[in-house]
């Protein structure tokens, strides 16, 4: 069973592989496989910035001593959007249908009720259907729809904007 841990400075490395592999694996994520280009010191700077900021983090997934997934949450950086987490989440396919993933949510909105945030939010791409069933159960709703948000293999794809209100 994997481990779940926040980020620290020296998984720069090992993190930065792992968002590589990601991009690299699966079409839903933001970055094309080859496209990001950040060198493991500028990861370890955002490391060090997300762990500076108290509304910010990253859960890592951590099985066999390699990571094997994450989730980020990035909150506001002013008084009017500081209760507000934009998450981004992501397994590799090998350790997909573990519970990885809902086991990242929920460790996500423990941290997030620790501080007080209000509502969690994400955007997934509309047919992404296992994700949003995962996001579905974990308590997150359908808000919106963003119309031709993304282009995608040649095409614009829609996305839907969901969130979770934790109180």
């Amino acid at each position: 069973m994997a481990e779940l841990r926040t980020i620290q400075e020296q998984d720069a490395e090992q993190y930065l592989a792992l968002c590589r592999q990601l991009d690299e694996e699966t079409h839903f994520m933001l970055l094309e496989p080859g496209e990001r280009t950040t060198t493991v010191e500028e990861q370890r700077e955002r490391i060090r910035t997300i762990l500076a900021g108290a509304n910010k983090t990253i859960i890592l997934a951590v099985a066999e001593g390699k990571l094997v997934g994450y989730i980020a949450g990035i909150g506001g950086d002013y008084r009017r959007n500081w209760k507000t987490v934009h998450i981004v989440i992501g397994v590799l396919q090998e350790y997909s249908g573990q519970g990885i993933g809902k086991r990242l949510f929920l460790a996500l909105e423990e941290w997030a009720v620790r501080l007080g945030i209000h509502r969690l939010e994400l955007t997934v791409m509309t047919h992404n259907q296992r994700g949003i069933s995962l996001y579905q159960r974990m308590g997150y709703e359908v808000e919106g729809v963003k119309r031709d948000d993304l282009f995608v293999d040649g095409g614009y794809i829609d996305q839907y904007f969901m969130a979770k209100l934790l109180g």
